[in-house]
């Protein structure tokens, strides 16, 4: 069976007013033995975690990773009266981060500038190994077109600057202003791939090709294709709906899809970041434009004898009904807030890491 892995990104908020703190390394050094599977890392900025299984066939074997992963990074959080953050932005920020000491991510500060200031984002990358490189971008040219899809079931950053912003995935939109984001092109082949992300380093946007911010992309570490569109989710259960899709899409070869212009999707996952599972996007197997949950069941009777050979199919299912009656990780938020403003909010971003107040 198919391996794939997960890695998430939290973000570490001040308990009291969901603020980023820099708090990742001392939090680190003390996750220790806590970890038994999987790793947990510093990112960019020091205010964020990253959550890294390791390689997994089963959604079950994901769910339980992930979860013991999230249990650990909360306890060391919560130690410190902070919140390991499973949400795509924070609600608030001072635009003061401070980034994790790498000359790598020194040099991505010095090419991003102001951006740095403002770009407090978690995301959710899915990698699905496939060891053929022509395959692998095969793979990725099928994902493309449904970036706008996964990103509709997983938005999960309503708030921006202690404001909702009206956006499901604010996250999304902070994204889009990096260079090479969003939709990559679709591409003939590895040669053509290689071509064009060197184009881009000669251009100076990015320092080296793990730099690059396309939604989805060849992965220069593993041989896998790395799905990036996705928000940081609620839940474990969530995260590996998005990753048990991702990979049912990634290996579905019979797919035919009709419409897959750049332009159009990028489009379409603008109106998924404005309006999560009610927009309207472009369905890749009809060209026609459609309401996502639509969109999602066209998807699931396509990919339909994959997730079946794989033993997804009831697992996505559920997810998906579980979505459709619960709402999206953005959809969650808001209600939560609307209840009982930050402390329904603070509760809520705690349960997803198994850490909720007493």
């Amino acid at each position: 069976m198919t391996r794939f892995g997960i890695e998430e990104e939290f973000l570490l908020l001040d308990e009291d007013s969901l603020v980023p703190v820099a708090l990742s390394g001392d939090i680190l050094e003390r996750i220790g033995d806590d970890v038994t599977a999987g790793r947990v890392t510093t990112e960019y900025l020091a205010s964020q975690v990253e959550a890294l299984t390791d390689p997994v066939r089963t959604g079950a074997e994901a769910v339980q990773q992930l979860t013991a992963l999230r249990a650990a990074i909360g306890r060391q959080a919560r130690v410190r009266r902070a919140i390991a953050a499973p949400t795509g932005a924070p609600f608030t920020t001072l635009r003061s981060p401070r980034l994790s000491p790498s000359a790598h991510y020194d040099d991505v500060a010095r090419r991003l500038a102001h951006l740095t200031r403002e770009h407090e984002v978690n995301g959710l990358h899915v990698h699905v190994e496939v060891p053929d490189e022509e395959e692998r971008v095969r793979s990725l040219n099928r994902l493309r077109a449904w970036l706008p899809l996964l990103l509709a079931l997983s938005t999960n950053s309503p708030f921006g600057n202690g404001l909702d912003t009206g956006f499901a995935s604010w996250r999304s939109m902070l994204i889009r202003r990096l260079p090479s984001s969003w939709c990559p092109p679709r591409f003939a082949d590895v040669d053509d791939y290689r071509t064009r992300v060197d184009q881009l380093l000669d251009l100076g946007t990015i320092g080296e090709a793990t730099s690059l911010s396309w939604a989805v992309r060849l992965s220069e570490r593993y041989p896998t294709v790395e799905a990036r569109v996705a928000d940081t989710q609620l839940t474990a259960e969530d995260a590996v709906l998005s990753a048990l899709l991702t990979r049912g899409i990634a290996l579905s070869s019979g797919q035919r899809i009709v419409a897959d212009e750049t332009e159009t999707i990028d489009a379409s996952i603008w109106m998924a970041s404005r309006a999560g599972m009610t927009a309207r996007l472009l369905d890749p197997l009809t060209g026609e434009i459609a309401p996502a949950w639509t969109v999602a069941e066209h998807l699931l009777d396509d990919i339909g004898p994959v997730l079946d050979e794989l033993g997804d199919a009831d697992a996505v299912r559920a997810g998906l009904a579980r979505i459709r009656a619960d709402g999206t990780g953005a959809a969650r938020q808001r209600a939560a807030h609307a209840r009982d403003g930050l402390p329904a909010l603070r509760r809520l971003l705690q349960e997803g890491t198994g850490t909720p107040p007493d």
